[in-house]
């Protein structure tokens, strides 16, 4: 399993989260805007949605437990796969929860163990959203937002893979619960989002992952016809693991930092498209016991009307 898996379920949580869409006076950076950072977010004339995710990334290398950058070794690749299904519902006005289900894949090759492909379900994420002040409701406050989301460890852990090379690994093997604090504000087309995420995971085989933050700052531009581009910003960082007996594993904390480009094309009222790239910068300092990835992601999304009564 990769070791940035972890921190994939929590990316796909904040995606995810169901995010609320503010209102309709602002409904064009806001829509737009919003949907081209998280793509299961309902815009506001909707009240659910579904969608598919395509994502594929390269790792072309790592970073060492000290933040040393190294490429990937000569003959050795690892090529990472996911297709996510995805849906969310408006609830209680303000509110959305979001239901996230992941199929991963992994293929891995060495020159010692050759190549190996496996996968399967990933962990599922089930999130939430609420919405006390809206973006854009007020010239100065921003929209502020909390979140908060379960995952569970529907995956294989890389502790029960049983293929070579652990291809078949597809979870952290840990319940995991997330909590978020998400303000966000618009500017005529521009839309601006800064979110904190603390995710916390049971026990597992004896052990305890440290407790992962991870920040967010997102910017998106949307043009006349809802058509939108983002650009985003995240640093996640996890303390030391513990052992059974309550002590720090050394040089097991982890961080990761990760650039996301995005644009958001609306095919008719019902259908949009969003396609990105996602990319761990190779420089040190920049991750501490992680792969570094660079890929690609396709989403498709069909709406449904919310009509008030």
């Amino acid at each position: 399993m990769s070791p940035s898996r972890g921190e994939l379920a929590v990316a796909s949580s904040l995606a995810l989260a169901a995010w609320v869409a503010p209102s309709l006076a602002h409904a064009q950076a806001c829509c737009a805007g919003g949907s081209a950072v998280t793509p299961g977010r309902l815009e506001p004339h909707e009240f659910a949605l579904a969608g598919a995710t395509i994502r594929g990334g390269d790792v072309f290398g790592s970073y060492y437990p000290d933040g040393r950058y190294v490429s990937s070794p000569s003959g050795d690749s690892e090529a990472d796969l996911e297709q996510d299904l995805f849906g969310a519902v408006r609830v209680l006005g303000r509110g959305q929860v979001a239901l996230l289900v992941p199929l991963v894949e992994t293929l891995r090759a060495n020159p010692l163990d050759g190549s190996h492909f496996g996968g399967g379900i990933g962990d599922v994420n089930l999130g939430a959203r609420y919405d006390f002040l809206l973006a854009g409701q007020s010239q100065y406050a921003p929209g502020i937002a909390a979140l908060a989301g379960v995952t569970f460890p529907t995956g294989t852990a890389v502790e029960s893979a049983t293929a070579p090379l652990a291809v078949d690994a597809t979870g952290i093997g840990a319940f995991q619960g997330n909590l978020a604090l998400a303000l966000e504000q618009t500017f005529g087309r521009w839309l601006v989002n800064a979110t904190g995420i603390v995710a916390a995971r049971t026990p597992r085989f004896g052990e305890t992952l440290g407790t992962q933050v991870t920040l967010l700052a997102a910017g998106a531009y949307s043009f006349p016809n809802d058509a939108a581009v983002a650009l985003a910003l995240s640093y996640a960082f996890e303390g030391h693991a513990w052992d059974s007996h309550g002590a720090a594993i050394p040089q097991s904390s982890k961080r990761l930092t990760t650039l996301t480009t995005s644009v958001l094309w609306p095919l008719n009222d019902a259908w949009r498209l969003l396609g990105g790239l996602f990319f761990n910068p190779p420089f040190n300092s920049l991750g501490s016991n992680q792969l570094a990835t660079a890929g690609v992601t396709l989403t498709v999304i069909r709406s449904w009307m919310w009509m008030p009564m």
